[in-house]
């Protein structure tokens, strides 16, 4: 039976990587962040009031194609980042700080309401819940240039709409993983317990959690 499971969470939660780990142990195909550059991010850059919509109709066009290869793919795959993150998180983010006018944002939020309801959700989300001062010590740890700049205040607003759209997303079941208490590419039986869990929320388990003693054992 195909299956079809999107990792979802902040900056520097650790998403691509456990989209890695589970595929090489599972014998999934990886669907990473698509790589299209956005032609609109100068602009955006320069002027982001002017270019936020240009910019979150891009990355929404470009992730709608994403899903669309997952659901023809015939094997089961593990994606980095959902569709619906690209409009519950960061252009709802772009709208609170007043990137995204009230015009354009309820145009924005109609066409991507419009298209969800057409699309095969996946059969799970995985959302990896981070503290913030976790996000910085990982963004710190990889040091990426262009994500130096980014603050804790930044990663509390998006943290604060995860919650949000977690507490309020129906489509499919969600397994939320503590992120801060779990390190898979340290500890391989970390990765056996997720995996575990993952089979237990597939398999139609109600209450799937991770006790924080469990983890402690392992």
């Amino acid at each position: 039976m195909k299956r079809y499971i999107t990792v979802a969470g902040n900056i520097g939660v650790g998403k691509s990587t456990l989209v890695k780990l589970l595929c090489a142990k599972l014998g999934w195909q990886p669907f990473y962040e698509p790589e299209a550059r956005n032609p609109y991010l100068p602009d955006f850059y320069q002027n982001m009031a002017a270019w936020g919509f240009h910019s979150q109709v891009f990355f929404l066009a470009n992730r709608l194609q994403i899903h669309r290869q997952i659901i023809l793919f015939p094997g089961s795959v593990v994606q980095d980042r959902s569709v619906y993150e690209d409009a519950e998180i960061f252009a709802a983010n772009l709208y609170r700080q007043g990137y995204l006018n009230e015009r354009d944002y309820a145009t924005y939020r109609a066409l991507y309401q419009g298209i969800v309801e057409f699309l095969p959700p996946p059969d799970l989300v995985i959302y990896l819940r981070a503290r913030p001062e976790t996000l910085m010590e990982r963004i710190a740890q990889r040091n990426r240039e262009y994500e130096r700049g980014i603050s804790r205040e930044y990663l509390e607003a998006l943290n604060d709409l995860y919650e949000h759209w977690i507490e309020t997303f129906t489509l499919c079941p969600v397994l939320t993983v503590p992120a801060d208490h779990l390190n898979y590419v340290a500890h391989p039986r970390h990765l056996d317990l997720v995996v575990r869990k993952i089979n237990e929320k597939l398999a139609g388990k109600e209450e799937v959690i991770f006790d924080p003693e469990e983890i402690a054992q392992i």
